[in-house]
């Protein structure tokens, strides 16, 4: 799942200085995504709407290995 992740921000920022920190549980995985400040407008997108479809695609993701994924995104 972080390498998904790492695919989709890695073509929608310049930078590749991108951090992403994972924590399991029994039914979900918490994702931390750390961009630079500069960056962080363009993961998130105007009023949130590119952040909400990845988030949108990595629940698809994480729905066929039965879990919930929650993802932070930090700068």
């Amino acid at each position: 799942m972080e390498e998904l992740l790492r695919y989709i921000v890695e073509g929608l920022i310049d930078s590749k200085d991108i951090t992403i920190s994972k924590r399991s549980g029994q039914h979900s995985i918490t994702l931390n995504l750390r961009v630079p400040p500069s960056e962080a407008g363009k993961v998130i997108g105007r009023n949130g709407r590119v952040v909400k479809a990845i988030r949108d695609v990595l629940a698809i993701m994480a729905a066929r290995q039965h879990k919930r994924v929650h993802l932070e995104v930090n700068s």
